[in-house]
């Protein structure tokens, strides 16, 4: 079948997959638009806060008369942690539902169904990889530009906020996030068409995308050349730097560290890393659908 046959034939199947899949979409835009407005929250009157509360703490000379607002300081933390780790589950949960989706759709048969009457299997594909990629990246994009909005208001005003490489606030900062959301779909539809079972598909999707987080954070410092310091330098790192090597035993004490400088660096090389697994991921769902259903032409 033609390209042109396939393009003509993917609005119908778009909306067919919408309509199919709303209660999923009305659940994903509702928890966009409720960590929107906590993050703006955040980025706003609970940093305000926090930041205000901090100043009287630091300012204070005498302890017997000092007095700072202690409830808007852990307010800020306990919400900010709220926030990120939502925010972090993001990845998971496309997985889960790639996962419960394919594997639902191949157990019942709505999938062979729709091979025969409606669109090919590469088409039929196709459509459910890109329009679930598309939102899940749209809505994933928004969080982290709110949510590094979010931690640059409290960053040098918060004494307690988190620094730049904290393993949860790294990727909810920056777009590894989005790469880590689209690795989580494909993996998700990839185990959902090896399984073919609704369950598996879901518990073996989380899994995996557990395991490419893990992956993608031992691999991330070692992706970007790191400074290193040795003797009084060691000692007089920014407070922003990352040690990722040290060594303090007999001779010169030396380290190895990223300065704040490479948080973009880190950032980009990750990213890339990240959507080359997710394409390898999709490669591999075209593959499990080729062996499913023997060779088929588009």
């Amino acid at each position: 079948m033609t390209t042109m046959a396939i393009t003509a034939g993917s609005p119908r199947l778009t909306r067919w997959l919408l309509r199919l899949h709303r209660p999923a979409l009305y659940v994903w835009t509702g928890l966009v638009l409720a960590l929107a407005v906590l993050l703006l929250l955040l980025y706003g009157p609970l940093t305000d806060a926090a930041a205000d509360a901090w100043r009287q703490y630091d300012a204070c000379t005498d302890w017997r008369k000092c007095s700072y607002d202690q409830s808007a300081i852990l307010r800020y933390k306990d919400w900010y942690n709220y926030a990120t780790l939502a925010v972090a589950a993001v990845p998971f949960l496309a997985a889960a539902w790639a996962g419960g989706a394919f594997g639902k759709e191949l157990e019942s048969g709505t999938a062979r169904l729709a091979w025969t009457q409606s669109s090919t299997p590469v088409r039929w594909l196709t459509v459910r990889l890109a329009v679930p990629a598309a939102a899940v990246a749209a809505g994933t994009g928004l969080l982290v530009w709110l949510h590094h909005l979010a931690w640059a208001a409290g960053n040098g005003r918060i004494d307690t906020a988190k620094q730049w490489y904290d393993v949860w606030t790294f990727h909810t900062n920056g777009p590894t996030l989005v790469a880590l959301a689209l690795c989580g779909l494909a993996t998700g539809a990839l185990t959902g068409l090896l399984s073919r079972r609704t369950l598996p598909a879901l518990g073996l999707g989380l899994l995996l995308t557990g395991a490419v987080w893990t992956a993608a954070q031992l691999l991330m410092p070692r992706l970007w050349p790191t400074r290193t310091s040795t003797g009084k330098a060691y000692f007089a790192l920014p407070n922003s730097s990352w040690t990722v090597r040290e060594s303090k035993g007999a001779g010169i004490p030396h380290g190895d560290y990223h300065p704040a400088s490479h948080y973009w660096p880190l950032q980009l090389t990750t990213t890339a890393l990240l959507l080359a697994v997710a394409a390898l991921l999709t490669v591999g769902c075209f593959l499990a659908l080729r062996r499913l259903t023997g060779k088929t032409t588009a």
